[in-house]
């Protein structure tokens, strides 16, 4: 039993950590819209006589417990998605077309169940641990808005969670390196020249341009990544044209592409460019590329990634490889900054994450709460020897 399980209040921060799940699932809000969700744990962290700092946020939030240093993080994310919900929980979403479809009620609830758990014993505490309540990960972007706020700046360890629908409660996944991938948006405009389509020659057709980028971009992941790496291309919208007699000015392709290496990523962008370009010139048109970047993959020091299987192994939990996975998450941004861990946590076999049916199981509320506790106490101790 850790300093943080203390029997005497444990049924009692069980049923707040409850309420505040079932509150923040039924009231979900968008990316940079999270007013009430921010007022909501405001409320809560002060009526536990939590501090939280004076930051320009306006949404979202930063609390701490204890004093000094070391400062250590835990961070979550508090937006939700433009999905109407599909369940029958009695706590489902209020908000027509917006439901917590990937879990960021839970993670909330998580940080802020550690949160009164720390700060009934923060006389034990060997210095600070800073709770990040982050709006906009699904935007993303929020980490980046947190970051330069300065909050972080003496921060030497941070550790983030998300819930997994793919194990059971009481599973927690944990792996060195990468758990989610890099995360690049592309559009491309293919421009060739109008005309009639009896009359191709009098033109220059996008259509064929888009159509063999579309195929060649395919050999990118199957014949320039190493057969061993994860990585992707995705084309999820292609558009050009308005009617059936006419060749049109121009043809539009916009996709993702992801992995898990810097140099894979830069090699995958290099790749899509010189594609396009060419197979535009190659066709007497011309291939104008927007590239959006993401976040860069996750990369979990094995410092402290060990500290948190031992730390889980203190608890009853099974311990897993965290699954692999090509999804985005914005806690990269901190890595590039903090030595840290990103943890997956099992909240109940349901629909996937981002479906209108997805829902976590909240006994795996209290359990996830008291790890990331402990772990928070435990890298304080880590950091001062």
């Amino acid at each position: 039993m850790t300093a943080y399980t203390n029997p005497d209040r444990q049924q009692e921060i069980e049923a707040a950590v409850r309420e505040a799940f079932f509150w923040l699932h039924r009231h979900p809000e968008l990316s940079y819209e999270e007013v009430e969700t921010t007022k909501y744990l405001r409320n809560a962290l002060e009526q536990a006589g939590i501090r939280i700092l004076d930051l320009p946020l306006k949404t979202g939030l930063v609390a701490e417990v204890g004093q000094g240093k070391p400062v250590t993080a835990l961070r979550c994310d508090i937006d939700g998605l433009p999905i109407r919900e599909q369940t029958d929980l009695p706590y489902r979403s209020e908000a027509d077309g917006r439901m917590h479809a990937c879990g960021h009620d839970f993670h909330m609830a998580s940080v802020l169940g550690a949160a009164l758990l720390l700060k009934q014993s923060e006389a034990q505490l060997h210095g600070t641990v800073r709770l990040i309540f982050q709006p906009a990960e699904e935007a993303p972007g929020g980490a980046k808005k947190v970051m330069e706020t300065g909050a972080l700046d003496d921060v030497s360890s941070i550790f983030g969670l998300h819930s997994s629908p793919l194990f059971d409660v009481g599973t927690i996944g944990i792996r060195e390196g990468a758990v989610t991938a890099s995360v690049d948006r592309f559009v491309i405009t293919f421009r060739g020249k109008g005309t009639h389509a009896a009359h191709p020659q009098r033109g220059t057709d996008p259509i064929p341009l888009a159509a063999g980028f579309v195929q060649a971009a395919q050999t990118i992941v199957s014949r320039n990544l190493h057969p061993f790496h994860a990585g992707l291309v995705s084309i999820t919208h292609v558009a050009a044209g308005n009617t059936w007699n006419i060749i049109p000015e121009t043809a539009l392709v916009e996709g993702t592409a992801r992995s898990l290496t810097a140099e894979d990523r830069a090699l995958i962008r290099s790749r899509i460019y010189e594609l396009a370009e060419g197979m535009a010139a190659a066709h007497g048109g011309q291939a104008e590329i927007d590239w959006y970047a993401g976040p860069p993959a996750t990369d979990n020091d094995p410092v402290w990634t060990q500290l948190a299987r031992e730390t889980a192994g203190r608890h009853p939990l099974r311990i897993v490889p965290a699954p692999d996975s090509l999804a985005g998450e914005d806690f990269a941004y901190y890595q590039e900054k903090i030595r840290g861990a990103f943890l997956i946590v099992g909240t109940g076999k349901s629909p996937a994450n981002h479906n209108p049916g997805f829902r976590v199981d909240p006994a795996a509320l209290l359990s996830t709460s008291v790890y990331l506790a402990d772990l928070a106490g435990a890298a304080l101790r880590r950091t001062e020897a």
